[in-house]
């Protein structure tokens, strides 16, 4: 017969096991419900959310929503702050002051600050913790305090399909062109063209791409081939050893016949 300690931990064991599941139930069920959509907006008035966008449960620090855009099919993580003015409750005139393209997706803990025009392009990604800002501190004056004085504003863009980096900072008066990739930890300004590679702090251009030549300097890994359609989970087993042959067949075609 089991000791009445043993029945009273195993008591114990299972009511902790049933109270957990029923904490991450409620937890599931609260994300899903304070989630943001253009069907639940909750407490903001976003000048437009797309179908489709969804702002993940808890949002960052959000104001200024009725001169906030964001476009169709966004994903924004948890923890995301997007701001449109320098501080809540202010009238900002009749034009958006931040606009969200269509499939842009914002990476946990990132910030979007924008007290003038700040544009983002569609299908742009960030990684987490990425920081947009429109306004930087001035230190003109030496004797006054840097966090008293009147900040610099300058418009920002970022080009579509663009990739920012996890922990990129993008200054303001940052133009961004199309397909721009902006490594992690990258602080950039100024201007960057199309189809450009920028790293560093500051950032500079590391890889271009010639309409001629192809990437200069030329990419150090070969393209990544995409899974073949109609591939079951069994068969991606085969995927291991993988390789694009020259004439565009793969090496385990065999393996992703599908009846």
């Amino acid at each position: 017969m089991p000791s009445n300690q043993n029945v009273f931990s195993s008591l114990a064991a299972w009511r902790r096991r049933a109270a957990s599941r029923a904490v991450h139930r409620g937890v599931r069920w609260v994300r899903r419900a304070a989630a943001v959509t253009a069907e639940r907006p909750g407490p903001y008035r976003f000048r437009r959310i797309g179908a489709g966008a969804r702002l993940a449960f808890p949002q960052g620090t959000v104001f200024g929503d009725p001169w906030i855009e964001i476009g169709d099919h966004c994903i924004i993580a948890q923890d995301v702050t997007l701001t449109a003015g320098m501080m809540p409750d202010l009238d900002l005139g009749a034009d958006p002051i931040l606009t969200l393209g269509n499939g842009v997706v914002l990476g946990r803990g990132s910030h979007v600050i924008a007290d003038v025009r700040l544009t983002i392009g569609d299908d742009c990604f960030f990684g987490p913790g990425v920081y947009v800002t429109t306004t930087n501190h001035s230190y003109d004056d030496p004797e006054t305090p840097v966090g008293k004085q009147w900040p610099r504003t300058d418009p920002v863009s970022i080009g579509s399909g663009s990739w920012i980096g996890t922990g990129a900072v993008i200054l303001p008066g940052a133009r961004l062109g199309r397909n721009v990739v902006v490594a992690a930890g990258a602080v950039v300004r100024g201007e960057v063209p199309d189809h450009a590679v920028v790293a560093g702090a500051p950032a500079k251009v590391v890889r271009s791409w010639d309409p001629e030549a192809g990437w200069q300097p030329p990419l150090r890994t070969p393209t990544p081939v995409p899974i073949p359609e109609g591939v079951t989970p069994e068969q991606l087993l085969a995927l291991e050893g993988w390789e694009p042959e020259e004439d565009g067949a793969t090496a385990a075609d065999g393996a992703y016949e599908v009846s």
